[in-house]
């Protein structure tokens, strides 16, 4: 087999790949965002065989009819049996009220089980962020957390939101896994244009071009925009003070069909996003720089930038007959940079801290699957990741007596600079039997090891079971052994010695190195179609946890930090339901959960000693705890014109001392309306209105308490946008 080297050796250089795209072959409780399908499909059948035909000159490779035979082979690489699914489709998400616009959290967000946090952060069954993204089935790695979106929403062709008991191929990031197929150009040539904007002077521009050439198929999207409410308000103004940002992405695919059989792409992503922090006026200084103590915290200029750039360069293929296969390399670089207002800062906190932080993962994923007969299909992968995180800060800070008082008003500055590398290694291997027509079982091992701030490693079984007991009752059960790494590019070595007898003296000297979570997983749920219209589904789920992961926010910078309670437990359950019936569909999700953790055991020095002391003798809340969470939503379609609804419900996060309080009910929905067009001189385009948090309620994210939380921050109010989409 012959690869262009020439296109290999310019990905190898610019660091870019493509990859090729997983689509579950077996299911367990699958329900899709407005409706259209909830349903939990036993799988393990193995595809139809592949047709080879050529088009009608023999030399020339029928593209269309090949891209797609090649799909339905990947499709087989990765199985969902036991597990549960949410599908969202591109019509899906072109039906939300700000449709394509719609970030990618907030799409998220109508999944069940899903709540709302501030900065952009999604928690899925108790489970702080660990969410991991996949794109045509390759991971990408994390970036560095923070509240920018570094994926668009308009590369979306179909997207599967996975949690629950995982087979042996998903490890890593496990509380759920966003598994995205992108637009490609194997179905045509077009593209579109978009302007979008509205209140808080938003205006975004966005612009997608797709198409084939005989074997070579490409898809390009990129969007530009600014807005003036980039974070959430810390004040429930809705016009928040300093509160600018400008960001802009851009997403590639490339795709080469180098014979009926085998495929190479290249896929590569760029994300370049600026925030102004929002300003809190009426705060009183605390402290005195130069002599002088008066500073109006309305006139601070803090600011943060991020860049997240990944590519990934993969080779998929299968033999025609029982072998299927896909080897990808992937590269992610990502980078923060948090700039204080270096009179404001020290003046109103004592410190003011300059950070840079950057993070480099370099590595392979291979997927191979074999049908061994009509009743076993085995699957078996590895991965291999090296990254390296770089951290620069300079800290400002006055010095300190042993009462903490400041000793003069001339801070100094502390460099607090180092960088390390660290590994991460994966093996899986696994048998999906089907073992009658009815009954599915998916059962495996995966081997994790880590080589970072510690070395670890760990054996986990799983085990999948899918149960169709009638053509309308579907049945799923899992269990899954997990070994979760904490976020390398968050885990920081910093020097706490360095800063006693200053401002920024941490409040406990310990500092124990961050472990991996290691968790026992249990899911059981069931699959009801009642008509043909609709299916309802519950699931039921229990995570008894050693080495619980939390994050939280210390510090002004908006940079997340890991620490480990030493044990947790997480249990809950899930109500989907869904309607489809000609123009009307709809959807409800409502989630009960609970999330507690006991003891912390690492970076200590975040926390005070009687917060330390309580958590260690006490179950505690975590941060991201939520009650109740819901989601909900419709569209109703009159000819040309869609109207549109969708919403979300929360009991409210934690707040107060350790946790031991919460925030009040808060709920938020959002209507659209879109108008499809066709006229003689500008041929198809769309128009589209939409009203964000249509009854205006004024609610509360985060109210600046509780582990690990930083500022206030509240939910937006309410805002009219519009936008025209012209189609080519």
């Amino acid at each position: 087999m012959k690869i262009n080297r020439s296109l290999l050796s310019r990905a190898a250089f610019l660091a870019f790949a493509a990859a090729v795209h997983v689509d579950a072959f077996a299911a367990g409780a699958a329900a899709t965002l407005a409706g259209t399908v909830a349903d939990t499909v036993a799988q393990g059948q193995p595809p139809a065989a592949l047709d080879i035909e050529l088009g009608k000159d023999a030399g020339t490779l029928d593209v269309t009819v090949n891209a797609k035979r090649l799909d339905r082979a990947r499709n087989g690489l990765l199985p969902e049996v036991g597990a549960s699914v949410y599908r969202f489709s591109q019509a899906d998400i072109a039906t939300l009220p700000q449709g394509d616009n719609t970030p990618l959290n907030q799409v998220l967000l109508q999944a069940p089980g899903v709540a709302y946090d501030s900065f952009g952060q999604l928690h899925v069954r108790g489970d702080h962020a660990n969410l991991q993204y996949r794109l045509n089935g390759i991971i990408i790695p994390e970036p560095i957390s923070g509240f920018g979106q570094s994926l668009d929403t308009r590369i979306i062709d179909q997207m599967n939101f996975v949690t629950g008991a995982l087979p042996a191929q998903y490890g890593y990031r496990t509380a759920g896994v966003v598994d995205i197929r992108t637009k490609s150009g194997d179905t045509g040539n077009g593209g579109t244009i978009d302007v979008y904007g509205g209140s808080h002077q938003t205006l975004q521009t966005s612009a997608d071009v797709f198409g084939s050439s005989g074997p070579f198929s490409y898809y390009f999207s990129g969007t530009l925009g600014e807005n003036n409410l980039g974070i959430e308000a810390p004040t429930s103004n809705g016009n928040p003070l300093h509160d600018h940002t400008r960001q802009g992405n851009a997403f590639g695919y490339m795709s080469l069909l180098l014979n009926p059989l085998t495929r190479a792409s290249l896929m590569f992503g760029a994300t370049s996003n600026r925030f102004e922090i929002p300003n809190t006026p009426g705060i009183a200084p605390a402290f005195t720089l130069n002599g002088n103590s008066t500073f109006d915290s309305a006139a601070l200029n803090e600011t943060q930038a991020e860049l997240n750039n990944f590519a990934v360069l993969a080779l998929q293929g299968t033999n025609g007959g029982a072998l299927d296969y896909q080897v990808a390399l992937f590269t992610r670089y990502t980078r923060t940079k948090f700039n204080p207002d270096p009179t404001g800062d020290l003046i109103f906190n004592g410190v003011a801290s300059d950070d840079f932080h950057s993070n480099r993962a370099n590595g392979v994923q291979t997927d191979f699957t074999y049908r061994l007969n009509d009743r076993h299909t085995l699957r078996a992968g590895l991965m291999f990741e090296r990254e390296h995180a770089v951290f620069n800060n300079e800290v400002s800070v006055f010095p300190v007596d042993a009462n903490g008082n400041p000793l003069s008003d001339q801070p100094t500055t502390i460099a607090d600079s180092h960088d390390k590398s660290g590994y991460l290694f994966s093996l899986y291997a696994q048998d999906e039997w089907k073992i009658t027509p009815k009954l599915t079982l998916n059962y495996g091992l995966r081997y994790d090891r880590m080589n970072e701030y510690v070395q670890a490693g760990q054996l986990s079984p799983r085990i999948g079971v899918v149960y169709q007991a009638t053509d309308s009752t579907t049945l799923h059960a899992g269990y899954a052994r997990y070994f979760t790494p904490p976020a390398f590019e968050l885990v920081s070595g910093s020097t706490i010695a360095s800063f006693n007898g200053t401002t920024n003296q941490s409040p406990s000297a310990q500092n124990d190195p961050v472990k991996p979570e290691r968790s026992h997983y249990f899911d059981v749920g069931i699959t009801q179609r009642l008509t043909s219209a609709v299916t309802v589904g519950l699931d039921a789920y229990y995570k008894k946890v050693s080495d619980l992961l939390d994050e939280g926010q210390f510090g002004n910078a908006l940079i997340f930090t890991p620490f480990n309670y030493q044990e947790g437990r997480v249990y809950g359950l899930e109500f989907t339901s869904s309607y489809k019936q000609g123009n009307v569909s709809g959807y409800l999700n409502v989630a009960y959960s609970r999330a507690q953790g006991k003891n912390i055991e690492s970076a200590q020095f975040n926390f005070g000693p009687d917060e330390l002391a309580y958590i260690a003798n006490n179950w505690v809340y975590l941060d991201h705890d939520q009650r109740i969470t819901a989601s909900f939503g419709g569209a109703y379609t009159l000819g040309r014109t869609t109207f549109s609804a969708d919403g979300i419900v929360g009991s409210g996060l934690r707040r107060g001392f350790a946790n031991t309080d919460r925030l009040p009910w808060y709920a938020q929905v959002n209507l659209g309306v879109l108008e499809h067009f066709e006229e003689p001189i500008v041929g198809k385009f769309d128009a589209r209105v939409s009203l964000v948090n249509t009854f205006g309620r004024v609610y509360q994210l985060r109210d600046g308490s509780g582990i690990g939380v930083g500022a206030p921050q509240f939910g937006p109010r309410r805002a009219i946008y519009a936008g025209l989409t012209k189609h080519f």
